[in-house]
């Protein structure tokens, strides 16, 4: 309403300053009253009781009934069929789920792990070797039910594919086998590194564990059911399978598997023009060579316009690379990194 009469002593219309604001003018003309702004009556209203709610007896009667000895430890989706077969009806099963909630009765029991919330997984990389993501994917062989599996791990900061093997079971050894020569081919030492996964078993098997706990590799985890917190790795799997040559009628064995698999790779890291990296390639990113490259192609754009001005009606493409990656990230974090 301040704004409103900011506005009007302004000059602005009545009806364009509450239309600004997404209200009518019969809404304003509603809150005042003798040039004043009445106070918000919703919290004091009188309400009428709403004819389907239960009484006091029958909540009473809900928790009697739930306290009962052969129904204390089931929950009431178990509890209100059983009541119907004996041919009785009290309330709904969310009416007893809502009443025990009230009374503080409707809590974890037994030994089973209690629900938790967890967490959105968040890391920064500033530079390369700092956060690698991994998965495994399935290749379709030439006959229907025999899959070979695709290991990789992936530099989120550069997109370089660091380490990729090809088996025919999955298994955390051959995980854990991979981890480290990617770990000995990219010269990580003791250098603090974090390596993000989902929630599979081969990813939580105990050989890789150990692995990298000798390696100092800090384990990280996506949400369950939760497919944006992962998705470096499961753009590259995207990416390899909808290349034109690749084999989608199956392979014929897991050694041309490999074979395809190492072109692709090569491909990928050597001559892939990437959209997240400004159309650089992953190698360029991780050597360090991606400034020049794209300073490059910014004195080429400035050329350009300096030649045929009147064909620019603003500034040149964009060509400024963030000088950090992060892995959902929180709006909070990202103001403080571009802070400093």
């Amino acid at each position: 309403m301040e704004l409103i009469e900011e506005a009007v002593t302004s000059g602005a219309r009545k009806y364009k300053a509450c239309e600004e604001l997404g209200i009518t003018v019969r809404t304003c003309q509603r809150w005042t009253q003798a040039g004043k702004v009445k106070g918000d009556g919703r919290a004091a209203a009188k309400r009428t009781i709403p004819a389907n709610k239960l009484t006091q007896e029958e909540r009473e009667q809900v928790l009697k009934v739930t306290q009962r000895q052969d129904f204390r430890n089931l929950p009431p989706s178990q509890i209100v069929p059983i009541l119907a077969d004996e041919g009785e009806y009290i309330a709904s099963e969310s009416s007893f789920y809502r009443i025990l909630h009230e009374a503080k009765q409707q809590n974890h029991r037994g030994r089973s792990k209690a629900p938790e919330r967890r967490p959105l997984t968040t890391h920064v990389a500033t530079a390369p070797n700092q956060i690698w993501c991994w998965d495994i994917s399935w290749l379709p062989g030439s006959v229907k039910g025999l899959y070979f599996y695709l290991y990789l791990i992936l530099d989120v900061f550069s997109r370089k594919i660091v380490g990729w093997e090809i088996h025919d079971i999955e298994s955390s050894e051959h995980a854990a086998t991979l981890v480290t020569k990617a770990h000995l081919s990219e010269g990580v030492g003791t250098k603090a590194l974090v390596l993000h996964s989902d929630n599979g078993s081969p990813m939580k098997g105990s050989t890789l564990l150990e692995t990298m706990y000798r390696l100092n590799v800090i384990s990280s985890y996506s949400r369950p059911r939760v497919s944006n917190d992962y998705a470096y790795v499961e753009s590259l799997f995207r990416t390899c399978k909808y290349r034109p040559e690749y084999p989608f009628k199956g392979f014929d064995d897991i050694k041309s598997a490999r074979e395809w698999v190492l072109q692709f790779v090569h491909w990928y890291n050597h001559n892939h023009r990437h959209s997240g990296l400004k159309f650089i390639a992953p190698n360029e990113r991780h050597d360090g060579r991606w400034s020049d490259v794209l300073e490059q192609r910014k004195n080429v754009y400035v050329s350009a316009k300096a030649r045929d001005p009147n064909r620019w009606s603003g500034d040149i493409r964009n060509w400024d690379l963030p000088d950090f990656v992060t892995l959902n990230p929180e709006k909070k974090e990202i103001e403080l990194i571009k802070a400093g």
